[in-house]
């Protein structure tokens, strides 16, 4: 971003970033920025929902900022990473007592049929209403698997909600309704 101009424009920039508010419109009105040049995580599924909300915001449309807390992490790997929200020491940082569920792939029926049984999902629950904080996941597809978590987040579902959603079987999915049993000493596929 040097170099370009936006000094002279007035538009203000710190740490190689372009300074922008919560609907990405720089200290200059009428000029905006999302994407990797705004402070942010820089990926591609962030950048076009900043861009959507950008848009509606200048159409006039009623919108709400950016969940940045709610955003997955992906890692493209062979096993793949998948995680959002709290970790489950970040968490404990904060004070909350939670509940942790894990459910191994080992004893996924869709996992020991693809042969992909290396893994887990890992869940975060607050203890006290059962609030979904947060989601780490290894193994195949989990890149795909995360949004339910992102989804079910940003509907405030609690664990037992989770485990009354009657996932298919067999299926790698599934994996997230045991580890939410898990979490309350409810799986049984263990």
């Amino acid at each position: 971003i040097e170099d370009i101009g936006l000094e002279k424009a007035g538009v203000k920039t710190g740490k190689g970033k372009v300074l922008v508010n919560e609907f990405y419109e720089t200290s200059v009105p009428g000029i905006y920025a999302i994407g990797d040049i705004v402070p942010g995580p820089a990926l591609a599924h962030v950048a076009s929902a900043e861009g959507i909300l950008c848009v509606e915001k200048i159409a006039g449309m009623d919108v709400r900022p950016l969940d940045y807390g709610n955003i997955a992490a992906c890692t493209y790997t062979n096993p793949e990473i998948a995680s959002v929200g709290l970790t489950e020491a970040a968490a404990k940082e904060a004070g909350r007592e939670i509940k942790v569920g894990k459910f191994p792939f080992t004893a996924s029926g869709k996992a020991t049929a693809s042969g992909s049984r290396d893994g887990f999902i890992k869940l975060i629950f607050d203890a006290s209403y059962g609030e979904l904080l947060g989601a780490h996941m290894i193994g195949a597809n989990v890149t795909e698997m995360i949004s339910e978590i992102v989804v079910a987040r940003k509907l405030e579902t609690t664990a037992h909600e989770i485990i009354r959603s009657v996932h298919p079987h067999p299926t790698m999915s599934e994996a997230i309704m045991e580890a939410a049993a898990a979490a309350y000493g409810e799986v049984i596929h263990i």
